[in-house]
């Protein structure tokens, strides 16, 4: 069973976190990649994310642009740790998304790495797994 669940919130998005999943294979922890939007799809991620911990993940990470609402909608929806990484896409250029990664209500933690940052969320992954 994977390790680690990826979700992104566009198909458009999948360019960006791909450099997580050689980060996550060269460490050998196993993924599995979803593209699953908190906005349109939000049935469809609820049951991934609500689900994780049976299938054994054991973290997730979950990267989006703009509004970026997919790693607080992930973090309140499972006990597993939910890193956020918000990806640098329109006029703000991944300010609004670092915004709304960082700033989840108290009692839904999502561990927020930089703009565009996804090998330090694959490098986070392991950390948390290796703890």
């Amino acid at each position: 069973m994977p390790d680690v669940l990826i979700l992104v919130g566009s198909e458009s998005d999948k360019p960006r976190i791909e450099p997580a999943f050689d980060v996550l294979s060269k460490a050998g922890v196993s993924y599995e990649f979803h593209v699953s939007s908190a906005h349109r799809q939000p049935e469809q991620t609820a049951k991934l994310v609500s689900g994780a911990r049976g299938q054994g993940f054991k973290v997730v990470i979950a990267g989006a642009g703009l509004s970026a609402a997919l790693a607080g909608f992930a973090a309140s929806l499972t006990d597993l740790p939910v890193i956020g990484v918000p990806f640098a896409t329109g006029p703000l250029n991944g300010l609004d998304a670092l915004l709304a990664t960082a700033q989840v209500p108290s009692g839904v933690p999502v561990a927020t790495v930089g703009i565009d940052n996804v090998k330090n969320a694959a490098l986070l992954a392991i950390r948390i797994l290796k703890a």
